[in-house]
């Protein structure tokens, strides 16, 4: 007897298929849309989640988010952990400092957007770099994230003060000019920075899969935030990123990231190929 067509594909099994139906039913009712998240990863969170929300299976997970709206916060907080420190990767933030940068002080005000912002220590981090080389006062930062927690977390400006030590190495290996102790003071049981950072910073609720793009920036920092999306989600945020960005203007992505393969490796020149920076192609 003849197989059926198809047969010989790998079929999904009830897991996968219970977390396809959970991430659809989020995207229905939450406008989240998590779809072109890759499997690998959202299945491990998706996992976790549900053993610390005490579910046995997914669909209970999914029957709990539907009907109960803290569920669903609860969920968003697994469903985008943040990982992150400030001046994470200091050959990005050097690299910034003394190659892009040159061309940011050719324009009387600027915009930079950070996309997944997280709990912000790359935003405090840029404000920190963008001070020093007297840009602060001119720039206006977009900070977005889909996670409401994580954008209050970033607006209070508060980290763990055990977390400094290595803020400082980071810091210093970047360039930093100061004491990386001059932004902070020890608050709240933590180190609280200096309000002045983010004074012309907004914050703001921003899905790379659903929403538009904040026009005529100059610079764009997205990193270690693709590496969670499949090809056709990270094809749509650099297509994002290619409208937002002004006329021979700056993008800048994770370590384990790049514009090669996708839809927009021709509309990008690569500028600092080791730290990932990428400059929009002119004609």
């Amino acid at each position: 007897m003849d197989a059926q067509p198809g047969a010989h594909l790998k079929q999904p099994n009830d897991i996968d298929i219970e977390i396809r139906m959970l991430v659809e039913a989020v995207y229905l009712k939450y406008n989240y849309d998590f779809r072109d998240y890759t499997g690998a990863s959202q299945k491990r969170r998706v996992l976790v989640a549900m053993r610390e929300m005490g579910c046995a299976t997914v669909s209970a997970l999914q029957a709990r988010v539907m009907h109960e709206p803290d569920a669903f916060a609860q969920l968003l907080q697994f469903l985008t952990i943040p990982v992150t420190e400030m001046f994470r990767d200091p050959e990005y933030f050097l690299a910034l400092r003394t190659q892009v940068v040159p061309f940011l002080r050719t324009y009387p005000s600027l915009k930079v957007w950070v996309a997944g912002c997280s709990t912000g220590e790359e935003v405090y981090s840029l404000a920190i770099l963008l001070h020093e080389e007297g840009l602060l006062e001119r720039a206006l930062i977009y900070a977005t994230d889909i996670n409401p927690e994580s954008l209050e977390a970033a607006r209070r400006g508060v980290f763990p003060l055990d977390r400094m030590r290595l803020y400082t190495e980071n810091y210093q290996k970047a360039g930093g000019t100061r004491a990386f102790s001059d932004y902070y003071t020890a608050a709240y049981g933590g180190a609280r920075f200096d309000r002045a950072l983010i004074e012309n910073v907004t914050f703001a609720d921003h899905s790379l899969a659903t929403d538009s793009v904040f026009s005529e920036t100059q610079l764009i920092s997205c990193r270690n935030v693709m590496i969670y999306f499949n090809r056709r989600l990270q094809d749509r945020v650099l297509g994002l990123f290619h409208e937002s960005l002004c006329h021979r203007c700056f993008l800048g992505l994770g370590s384990k990231e790049s514009i090669e393969f996708s839809r927009y490796a021709t509309q990008f020149e690569v500028m600092a190929r080791r730290e990932r920076i990428f400059r929009k192609a002119g004609a």
